[in-house]
Parts: C-alpha cells; structure tokens; sequence
C-alpha cells in the first residue's frame, strides 16, 4: 500500500491532477513507521486494525474511523485477514484559518467511535462510505465532492470538540451562540499568529495579553476551543518544523532545535523524543537509511 519510501517519508501517487488517494486494502501486511503531507483516514469493514501514532496506540473495531494529521509518524499493523478503508486526502492547495485550527484538533490522530463520539459517528461512518462510493465511482466533479465530505468530516469533529468542552449550562444562557462563535473566530486568529510565530520567543502570558485576556482564563479558553494547551499546540508546530529541517543534513540537529524557536538543545530533544518516540538523530537516520535503499 505505500506507494514510495524516501527514508520514513512516503510520497503518496495521487491521481494525476487529483489531490485525494483511496484503497480499499486486504493486504496482511505491517506498514512500518512513516510520515506524510497528507492526512490519513483507517476504517476498518471486516476485522479490525491497529495503528502507533503520536506514541499512542489506536486499536480499531469495525466500523471505527481513525483520522491521522499532516506529518504525523505513525505506524500500522494488519491483522492475518480482513478488509479496510485507507483514505489519502491532501489539503495543501487549500488554506484557511479555520482549516488549520481544524487540523490542530485533529493532530496527531482522533479515534471516532461509537462510545468516544456518539453524536457524530453515524454520520462521520456514512461519509466514509459516501468517499468510497464517489472515489470508484464515474461522476464528474468527484474530486470536489470527496474534499467537501472531508471538509464535512473534520468539521464535524471541530464542532463536537468545542460543545463537549462548553461550560455546563453556557448554553441556556442569553447570547450564548454568539459569544461561542465570537471566541472560536478569536481563536481562529491567535492559533494562527502562533502558526507564523513559533519560532520567537512566545509565552502563555504574552499570547494571552494580545488576545486580550488574563492568562488564566486564555488557558481555560485555549484548551474548550482547541482540544489543546498553549504549549503543547506551540511545541507541536515547532516539531513540525524540525521535522522538514532534519531531511537536509547540512543543518546540525542543534540548528534545527534553535531554528525552530527551541531555547536549549536538551528542551528539543526532549520534546521530540515525547512527540515521535523516537530522537532527532534516529529520525534522521531512519529518513537516509531509507531514501539510500530506494
């Protein structure tokens, strides 16, 4: 299933011209650790899955949807026999705001299931579904309306994450949607500075006073709107960043801790080796090992 290995960075062969890629896979195969720009969607239909990502361990059932991030290492182990969903969506040619705070939500992977996600799972399972039947399909437009479904599948995901983490009874009270919506669009722009920023010197205190808030409430803001604390959010983008340096070996693994806004070299490879199970160095030799074999 994985079209081409350069080091632990797969190169997905999309459709020419076509930015999304789907198998339906049976193979009894593992698929060891690797990486790419697109994101990554498992659904088990016969039998289950098991994925690695983010040093978490994803056991799927029939029927579960696990959707993986942009760039996120991960690994992925067959069962002797069964059948499944491998879904491929790439978004870089569409940038928005409220897709990257999306993409933060879901980084580094979201489990849907019936118990973790019972509002949404019917309807997120039946637009995998509807993304099989127009990918093998001969509609026109097909590629349009597979990136909508996704668009539609994340979105989901994003709305149910902001409700889950409302404050009992916020709801109920007057201008309530409105003070939502008004704090999801402040956090659409601060996650968005941290994205252009991350490499300065940025701290909790001073993100929280242009936004406007004290940093105590900022934080409790932070995580109902993001799923996410401020510096984990901040350390993730920074090891996103580390990641593409560490594919150019003139650039020291020192550098790469200084150029992605890291104030000390053992503060990266700590977070690093955290993130990705795996040091920057081992990172690196995992990329050249496999680009010299291919």
């Amino acid at each position: 299933m994985i079209h081409k290995l350069s080091g632990i960075h797969e190169t997905v062969d999309f459709r020419e011209d076509e930015q999304v890629c789907l198998y339906y896979n049976d193979e009894y195969e593992n698929y060891p650790p690797h990486w790419h720009t697109s994101f990554e969607v498992l659904m088990p239909i016969v039998n289950g899955y098991k994925a690695l990502c983010g040093g978490k361990e994803y056991n799927l059932r029939e029927g579960d949807v696990l959707i993986i991030g942009p760039c996120m290492l991960h690994e992925l182990f067959a069962p002797e026999s069964g059948e499944r969903i491998i879904f491929q969506p790439c978004l870089n040619n569409i940038s928005t705001k409220e897709l990257n705070l999306l993409t933060m939500i879901i980084t580094p992977a979201t489990l849907i299931t019936p118990e973790g996600y019972p509002q949404i799972y019917e309807k997120v399972k039946t637009l995998m579904l509807e993304i099989k039947e127009e990918y093998f399909g001969e509609s026109p437009y097909l590629e349009t309306m597979i990136i909508s479904k996704f668009l539609e599948i994340l979105t989901c995901v994003g709305r149910q994450r902001v409700n889950a983490h409302t404050v009992a009874g916020q709801q109920k009270e007057n201008g309530a949607n409105s003070r939502q919506k008004e704090y999801v669009e402040k956090f659409i722009l601060v996650t968005d500075y941290i994205n252009n920023h991350f490499a300065e010197d940025l701290s909790l205190e001073g993100v929280a006073s242009q936004a406007g808030f004290s940093k105590y409430h900022f934080s409790r803001l932070f995580k109902q709107y993001t799923d996410s604390t401020f510096y984990k959010y901040l350390n993730q983008k920074r090891i996103e960043f580390a990641k593409t340096l560490l594919q150019d070996p003139g650039v020291s693994v020192t550098e790469v801790a200084f150029k992605s806004g890291f104030s000390s070299l053992s503060a990266f490879l700590r977070m690093f080796k955290l993130m990705n199970n795996c040091t920057p160095t081992e990172f690196r030799e995992m990329y050249d090992r496999t680009k010299m074999g291919n």
